[in-house]
């Protein structure tokens, strides 16, 4: 068990809790900036988060749900207000609905994480600030103290686990619900690297090409919200040929980008793909969450063999791109 202290201060309408751990602090903080890690924790061992929106940057936003024994949902965002990489992240954290729409019937609070170097590892100090004595009130009523103590019990296990999170590890997919699937892969690259690389027509075409063989003749990239895309790929022959096109829905250089996406020529609703480029000790951790309109086509698409062609251009991309950088 992690926790050093948990100190309620009704006066101040703070709730400090200080854990000592004995991993890195680069490995603490690698733990919160990735979704896949933190929703191991987040919730309690009862109520496991799944995190849908991952956006560690200032201005940016998460969103999760914390689903129940019997199946019920209880859904949260996060804002972030401040981070200072390896040493602080503040953030307003609250309810919200199924929809991602906050629940202004349930008060927000205001949370500081401090992370620290110790010598036998590293130290996490969260402050809560409430916005009055009946906020917190209600909340500690609704349990918070007990899921904090629930949910920190979980952190020692995902520091140890070293393995399913290490920067070499291929790309893979990981099911969030019937329709939404979280593409995930820490690439060798600064976030700023990788971002020109996803966004600028001659990096693309270096690396956006899938198995070998393919070129990508057509890249017309959306530069602003609003503007569409197309992008084409053609065997060495060019008797096979194939694309995709959508439009830009939100942008947030360097670290975030939504768009639509149809295969051309194909008929029916497109998918929502959100892309989260954040900062980790490896590099740069990409997470692609794609949202298909049904589960028989998110099932359809997976067993394309679609992660081992993104593994193909994202290894082409470190080798060819970034390495070169």
């Amino acid at each position: 068990m992690p926790l050093t202290s948990v100190v309620s201060d009704p006066q101040a309408l703070t709730i400090t809790i200080v854990a000592d751990y004995t991993a890195s602090l680069e490995r603490l903080w690698e733990a919160y900036a990735d979704p896949r890690q933190i929703e191991r924790f987040w919730g309690p061992v009862e109520y496991p988060a799944t995190f849908t929106q991952h956006d560690m940057a200032v201005g940016g936003y998460s969103h999760y749900y914390m689903t129940g024994p019997t199946g019920d949902r209880h859904d949260g965002w996060w804002h972030f207000l401040k981070i200072e990489p390896y040493r602080l992240i503040e953030i307003e954290d609250g309810f919200s609905h199924e929809d991602g729409s906050r629940n202004d019937g349930l008060p927000y609070m205001r949370m500081v994480f401090n992370f620290e170097a110790t010598p036998t590892g590293s130290r996490f100090t969260s402050v809560t600030y409430f916005p009055s004595l009946d906020a917190m009130e209600q909340l500690v009523q609704m349990g918070m103290m007990e899921g904090m103590r629930s949910a920190m019990s979980q952190i020692d296990g995902v520091l140890a686990d070293l393995a399913t999170f290490a920067a070499t590890r291929a790309t893979d997919a990981q099911l969030l619900s019937d329709t939404q699937v979280r593409v995930s892969r820490v690439i060798r690259g600064s976030v700023e690297q990788v971002w020109r690389a996803h966004h600028e027509p001659a990096l693309m075409k270096r690396w956006l090409l899938g198995p070998d063989g393919w070129t990508m003749p057509v890249c017309e990239v959306a530069t602003a919200v609003g503007d569409r895309y197309r992008y084409e790929w053609a065997n060495a022959d060019q008797s096979q040929r194939f694309g995709f096109e959508g439009e830009l829905l939100e942008s947030a250089p360097p670290y975030r980008a939504v768009t639509t996406e149809q295969m051309i020529g194909t008929p029916g609703p497109a998918t929502r793909n959100e892309l989260t480029l954040s900062t980790v000790p490896g590099g740069t951790l990409m997470a692609l969450v794609i949202t298909y309109p049904s589960k028989d086509v998110r099932d359809m698409i997976l067993g394309t063999g679609m992660t081992a062609g993104m593994e193909a251009s994202y290894q082409r991309l470190e080798r060819e791109v970034l390495a070169a950088a």
